[in-house]
């Protein structure tokens, strides 16, 4: 189903169909403007905890919250008509285990309308994620380069380095797969390792950071659109939104100064009785 041509929203099990064929176009969004925008092009958009650092300007997305998420969940399902949408449950939302992760989740589907969340899966939420599907939330796992683990790994460092970070991120990366995940997003990884995840596991890989050999990609929208100076070493610029908007608020601020804005076109003239 081409993301141009779509009548109808897509949903987990149309992204669990394309192991290996077309593959899946994601990117971040965490307003309706923007998901308007992004949504006849996307498969499916994530709401990402990355909202923390790319919108509200945290250093790490440790310090996001559950009420975050649903706000800005909520303002990309009003956007998005079509994509499927997943929504992050961030920091502190689920880790102690599946009772808490189906309190979270719930309430993140029932306040946004999302169609499933997405969780960083170390091999101990296996139990997790199980229990999510089991009771009705499709869940998207995440593997490799975990942000919300950057205090216990030392920041942001792709993996994949050792025999034991191979294993492990494989081991994060099956069980997954085994307790019920609709598909994986894998980040920053080695790109050898990237494709033995996509070659063992038989939902969908989404890379960032990771290989072409993925069955789709995900970035972050504003690093995407060249909004900030530097971006990771894995983003391409597709496009010069800083450039741009500088230029359109440097025309803006001149015509303020010198009086030509409001003009002719813009102002009120109303006709009095």
């Amino acid at each position: 189903m081409s993301a141009q041509t779509r009548s109808r929203r897509v949903t987990c099990a149309d992204i669990m169909k394309r192991k290996g064929g077309e593959p899946i176009v994601s990117l971040t969004a965490y307003d309706a403007p923007m998901a308007s925008i992004l949504d006849p092009h996307c498969d499916f958009l994530l709401v990402g905890d990355s909202v923390g650092m790319v919108v509200h300007g945290l250093p790490t997305t440790v310090g996001v919250t559950l009420d975050m998420m649903i706000m800005h969940g909520k303002a990309v399902m009003r956007g998005a008509k079509t994509a499927l949408v997943v929504v992050d449950l961030p920091f502190g939302s689920y880790e102690a285990g599946p009772e808490q992760a189906f309190e979270s989740a719930s309430r993140v589907m029932m306040e946004t309308g999302c169609g499933a969340v997405k969780i960083e899966a170390g091999v101990y939420t296996a139990d997790i994620v199980r229990f999510l599907t089991d009771r009705g939330i499709p869940v998207m796992a995440h593997v490799g380069l975990r942000p919300q683990a950057v205090n216990v790994t030392g920041g942001f460092k792709a993996k994949g380095r050792s025999n034991d970070e191979t294993d492990t991120v494989l081991a994060e990366a099956e069980a997954a797969e085994k307790a019920g995940a609709f598909a994986m997003v894998v980040e920053g990884v080695d790109e050898a390792l990237a494709g033995q995840v996509t070659n063992t596991v038989s939902i969908p890989t989404i890379g960032i950071g990771a290989s072409a050999t993925c069955d789709g990609q995900i970035l972050v929208t504003p690093d995407m659109l060249g909004l900030f100076d530097w971006t990771p070493k894995f983003v391409r610029r597709f496009g010069n939104a800083r450039e741009r908007i500088d230029e359109a608020i440097e025309a803006y601020a001149a015509a303020v100064r010198n009086r030509t804005f409001p003009g002719e076109a813009e102002v009120y003239r109303v006709k009095k009785d």
